[in-house]
């Protein structure tokens, strides 16, 4: 779609309010360096960013007390997760001095297509399909390839698991081979209260995301973890079996109300869809896992993994090393990106 081309007048307007946002960024910040200077900020204390709010952030203390704080000039791209070092104010209110390394970061792609945080200090990322609408093997492994990509551990959490077959059916074979690679699977159900117990064990002590399609059940999970908080969600309708969500803010959550000790969430619809768009061919096949014994010794070292001789990984689906549908959703994978 074609960009709509501004007027004179429309140009200066943005102009002027953008010359204003940054006149008021500025006072704010002097004034907190003269505050700091003068010692009218306590001293310096680790905390958890919360919630993102432009040039103001809500950062957890030590004892869990939501602290809205000012950003210091310098510091730019905190997201929520991050870990902080920030000083209190005489008025209630903080401002935060400096972040802390970060143990891992979820990127997505902004409108530009450059990679940008929006989350971090993550320990797994729960990739969620259900029961119904029934769960295609490509798209798992694209969450795979999406969460291996950003070096988080993905956890396979199928849901809706009242709805299967007391032998499990196709679906309890296509989890006994991704549990066979070594991805953790965790089956659940909002159905009965003891259907939540496996994912709760999951998420105790660690901060968690969940991504997945719509009409998985992802809000409804979310809800009965954070029973305290007020998220709305999405109506799973009769004829499209695909449902919606509507949280709008990327916001760090503990789950110790839902009986998840010391457990976090950190939940938006930035987190919860993200694709493969950004990334390289490379990232992609490495991104399965079980290829990667086989990288590099192939007879060429430009293999494409299609037709050419001597290629390690066509050798290894031919042994039964690689599953020969794993290695068809890789090569359809890598086709959608190129289309």
């Amino acid at each position: 779609m074609r960009k709509r081309k501004l007027s004179r007048q429309q140009r200066w307007r943005v102009e002027k309010i953008q010359a204003e946002r940054a006149s008021r960024a500025q006072k704010r910040d002097a004034d907190d360096s003269q505050k700091l200077a003068a010692g009218e900020y306590g001293a310096e204390q680790p905390g958890r960013v919360m919630a993102h709010f432009g040039r103001t952030l809500e950062v957890r203390d030590s004892v869990g007390t939501p602290v809205r704080c000012h950003l210091r000039a310098n510091l730019e791209g905190l997201v929520t997760g991050d870990q902080v070092i920030w000083r209190a104010g005489q008025d209630g209110a903080g401002v935060v001095v400096a972040r802390q390394e970060r143990d891992s970061v979820l990127k997505r792609p902004d409108a530009r297509g450059l990679l940008k945080p929006v989350a971090a200090n993550i320990d797994q990322i729960l990739i969620v399909f259900a029961v119904e609408p029934a769960p295609h093997p490509n798209l798992i492994d694209r969450y795979l390839v999406a969460a291996e990509a950003t070096g988080i551990a993905p956890v396979l959490v199928l849901n809706k698991t009242d709805l299967l077959p007391e032998d499990g059916g196709e679906l309890g074979e296509l989890l006994a081979r991704y549990e066979a690679l070594g991805y953790p699977v965790v089956r659940t159900t909002t159905a009965n209260a003891p259907g939540l117990a496996p994912l709760r064990e999951q998420l105790a002590k660690r901060t968690s995301v969940f991504v997945g399609q719509s009409g998985v059940g992802k809000s409804s999970l979310i809800d009965l973890l954070l029973p305290d908080e007020t998220l709305r969600i999405g109506a799973l309708s009769e004829d499209s079996r695909k449902g919606t969500h509507t949280t709008t803010t990327a916001r760090l959550y503990p789950m110790n109300a839902a009986e998840v000790a010391d457990g976090e969430l950190i939940d938006s619809p930035g987190i919860r869809e993200f694709g493969l768009v950004h990334l390289t061919e490379q990232e992609v096949t490495e991104g399965f896992i079980e290829f990667r014994p086989y990288l590099g010794r192939c007879r060429f070292r430009d293999c494409r993994h299609r037709s050419e001789p001597g290629c390690a990984l066509r050798d290894a689906v031919e042994a039964g090393k690689i599953h020969p549908e794993r290695f068809a959703s890789y090569r359809r994978i890598l086709e959608s990106l190129t289309a």
